[in-house]
């Protein structure tokens, strides 16, 4: 089998679109990705055996939705090209676009014609990213031309994938059957979180750790405050910020005006070996995603993968995590309420036993919450997607005969 991953992604530091690759890599399949290119990668590269094709540069700075997506197009009419040229050298049995953006998918149109079956994996409800991110109201007109767009990139996939159980029924509502959508949620990969030694020497630091994005609705403004009010109260507590994003110089101004350069260290992104890594030598994992923000229904891959490394974690309460998650698994605080957060994040230095019981209680929900345990349902998904196209090819025509039974 050969499988495509597309994606407007840095493939080094994308969890979902690594553990989707290197799995079937694993499974001993063909697997290209098409990619963004960081400044130190090169053009091409081999990475745990899936082949990866960096086609265009990108900087985290888009300040307005015409600048992002000029990025988009231009991403679009490049990974066109480039899938096309592939897939004639090497035809493709599955292309798996990962949204953002839901248009991407129409990159696909000649290999689909010529036979490829298309996945679409719809990682972020991109209308409402768009609304938290841009600050536009649900009634706009940009935001009902992007749920056209959804719906007209879903029904042209041959299969969706949502990434949580709140957006699956938002998409069954408003733009797909349920028998063409799937649920994968951003299981933990324990190939690469895992519980391991810590690798740092030991010292009296508290050390806290937010890997992941950097947008106004991961709330890491909030994190930081956190940090200043605890100034006396914990003056070995530290914070250690890994990711990029649009918010980078924002949180880097706050951090210089509150004169917490000795508490608060911001890093770039980095691979997820690297990590992984850093996770090993934390006593706590934050997650201070905003509610009344599109981090409200957005799931966090990192909490669970806190979780796979034995660490801790408090996060805000938000509807997605109260879904999943509940108060033996994590330390839970309001949203928004920076004094709220400080006390649940005094609670947990102060209560070593409680560390302990949600380490363990984690460690217990990631033994059945795991790639490793979980990689069949989307095997299950490519192989009948091959099948079909095997079937069509050997009678001539469309496998399902019944559209209800077409996914």
């Amino acid at each position: 089998m050969t499988v495509c991953m597309l994606a407007y992604t840095f493939y080094d530091s994308d969890n979902r679109v690594r553990r989707y690759a290197e799995a079937l890599a694993r499974r001993g399949e063909q697997v290209d990705a098409i990619v963004l290119r960081q400044d130190n990668k090169p053009a091409h590269e081999v990475v745990n055996g899936v082949n990866v094709y960096r086609i265009q540069k990108r900087q985290r700075n888009e300040q307005n939705p015409l600048a992002y997506l000029l990025k988009l197009l231009l991403f679009f009419v490049r990974s066109a090209l480039a899938l096309t040229a592939r897939h004639f050298g090497r035809p493709y049995d599955v292309i798996h676009v990962h949204s953002i953006p839901d248009f991407e998918v129409f990159a696909t149109a000649i290999p689909k014609l010529m036979g490829a079956k298309v996945i679409l994996d719809i990682h972020d409800l991109v209308p409402e990213l768009y609304a938290s991110k841009f600050k536009r109201a649900e009634r706009s007109m940009a935001f009902r031309l992007l749920l056209l767009i959804e719906k007209m990139s879903i029904a042209y996939a041959d299969h969706a994938i949502s990434a949580n159980h709140l957006w699956h029924r938002k998409l069954i509502q408003r733009a797909v059957s349920p028998e063409k959508c799937t649920v994968i949620i951003n299981y933990p990969d324990p190939h690469l979180f895992c519980p391991r030694p810590r690798t740092s020497p030991v010292t009296s630091e508290f050390l806290m750790c937010y890997p992941g994005t950097l947008n106004s609705h991961q709330g890491l403004d909030l994190a930081i405050e956190a940090v200043a009010a605890m100034r006396q109260t914990a003056p070995h507590l530290r914070l250690l910020i890994i990711g990029d994003g649009p918010d980078r110089e924002k949180l880097k101004t706050m951090i210089q005006q509150a004169d917490l350069g000795d508490r608060v260290r911001l890093v770039g992104l980095v691979p997820m070996e690297q990590v992984a890594a850093t996770m090993a030598n934390v006593d706590l994992g934050i997650v201070p995603k905003r509610k009344n923000s599109f981090g409200n229904e957005a799931f966090s891959t990192k909490i669970m993968e806190f979780m796979a490394m034995g660490v801790p974690v408090v996060i805000s309460r938000t509807t997605i995590d109260q879904f999943y998650f509940d108060d033996s698994l994590v330390q839970f605080f309001e949203s928004d309420n920076v004094p709220d957060l400080v006390a649940n994040i005094q609670r947990v230095m102060d209560d070593a036993p409680r560390r302990n019981r949600l380490r363990s209680a984690g460690l217990e929900f990631i033994k059945q919450n795991n790639w490793e345990v979980r990689q069949h349902e989307y095997f299950d998904l490519v192989d009948r997607l091959v099948a079909r196209k095997t079937a069509q090819r050997e009678i001539g025509q469309p496998y399902a005969a019944n559209p209800a039974d077409r996914s």
